[in-house]
């Protein structure tokens, strides 16, 4: 009887070590490279272009700092959205990052005879999915921007794409 137990417990024992997962070394940064499009509120024009960003961590858990850039296109207008963000994750298994992310914008626009810069304040949710290798995944990230200019221009905007992580 005791033999049985002993067998059993080595046996549960050698299982769970051989099946343990190794320490996840976490990569150096993360490129988001994709495509985003832009609705002008309320009731405005559609814009759209391809996307890249580069994400890194700056406190481990707790805070990652994404810069982006995404040429747009529409309406006879060209923009060149660039981007700082700042994000906190609020939700984070092996598969799966949700995180919620805040910061600054410069919004260069060109076209219809005139040309401006402004800068806006943006708040987006960044879904991120990712293989069991973490070296590939693929990120949803719907985004709410609001212009610091006279007009207050606000949008709504969705980034979505390839996350290739960088060692």
């Amino acid at each position: 009887m005791v033999w049985r137990r002993l067998f059993f417990l080595i046996s549960v024992s050698l299982l769970c070590t051989a099946t343990a997962p190794a320490a996840e070394k976490e990569p150096f940064a993360e490129l988001e490279i994709g495509a985003a499009s832009e609705w002008s509120l309320p009731g405005g024009g559609t814009s759209l272009g391809p996307s890249a960003a580069i994400e890194f961590s700056a406190i481990k858990d707790r805070l990652e700092i994404e810069m982006g850039v995404s040429p747009r296109f529409g309406n006879g207008q060209r923009e060149w959205d660039t981007e700082l963000t700042f994000k906190s994750p609020i939700l984070s298994t092996p598969a799966t990052e949700v995180f919620f992310a805040l910061g600054p914008e410069w919004q260069h626009r060109s076209g219809r005879a005139e040309t401006a810069d402004v800068v806006a304040g943006v708040a987006s949710l960044d879904f991120q999915f990712w293989q069991p290798d973490k070296k590939f995944g693929w990120f949803i990230e719907p985004s709410y921007s609001h212009a610091l200019n006279s007009q207050h221009e606000q949008s709504l905007g969705v980034t979505m794409g390839l996350l290739i992580a960088i060692p």
